[in-house]
């Protein structure tokens, strides 16, 4: 049976790659601006997993397990996606300077043999150190965050921001590893 990763993050195809040696990439189109936030945060982060997962469903022939999964980090009652510029990361990047914020990721695995669909979310708290509007200058030049929900990537320079972490680290890289392994192992897949 196939294994796919529906989606593009080149972050998530390196951890996947941790636990699965053979599988393939199929990008999602799926609109995320349908699904809109109710204020339940690992219910929009699940179930905009599941919309990724069912559009490649659509694409696919051979009996095949597909995951999809989602990330955001949320502060303050608000969800942070990806910024649409440098100056809204700058601003993100602010607001999370000397506070907790959380990131949520929703996993969804389909097996399109059995129809069978399995969904959760996993949930980590992310305290940043107090950083200087230079120091968040300096890093969104250096690195892309238009990409990253939250305008970061733990996993890159933004690392020495983090002062404390709470749940999964790779949940707040884009693929809570540790969850998705015990659910492929329900749903049959050998690791």
């Amino acid at each position: 049976m196939d294994i796919i990763l529906a989606s593009a993050s080149q972050r998530r195809k390196e951890l996947l790659k941790k636990i699965i040696d053979d599988f393939q990439i199929i990008v999602s189109d799926f609109n995320e601006g349908k699904v809109k936030f109710q204020g339940d945060c690992g219910l929009y982060v699940m179930e905009l997993s599941k919309g990724k997962a069912l559009n490649v469903c659509e694409k696919v022939r051979n009996p095949s397990i597909i995951i999809g999964c989602d990330t955001v980090v949320y502060f303050n009652g608000k969800v942070l996606g990806k910024p649409n510029d440098k100056k809204e990361a700058f601003k993100m990047l602010k607001n999370l300077s000397g506070n907790i914020h959380s990131v949520y990721s929703g996993i969804t695995i389909i097996n399109t043999a059995s129809n069978k669909i399995k969904q959760c979310y996993v949930h980590t708290e992310v305290k940043f150190s107090n950083i200087t509007e230079r120091q968040i200058t300096t890093y969104i030049d250096r690195e892309n965050v238009l990409d990253k929900a939250g305008a970061y990537g733990i996993q890159d320079y933004a690392a020495v921001f983090v002062e404390e972490i709470q749940g999964c680290y790779y949940n707040v890289v884009g693929l809570p590893l540790n969850k998705l392994y015990f659910i492929l192992k329900e749903m049959g897949v050998n690791l």
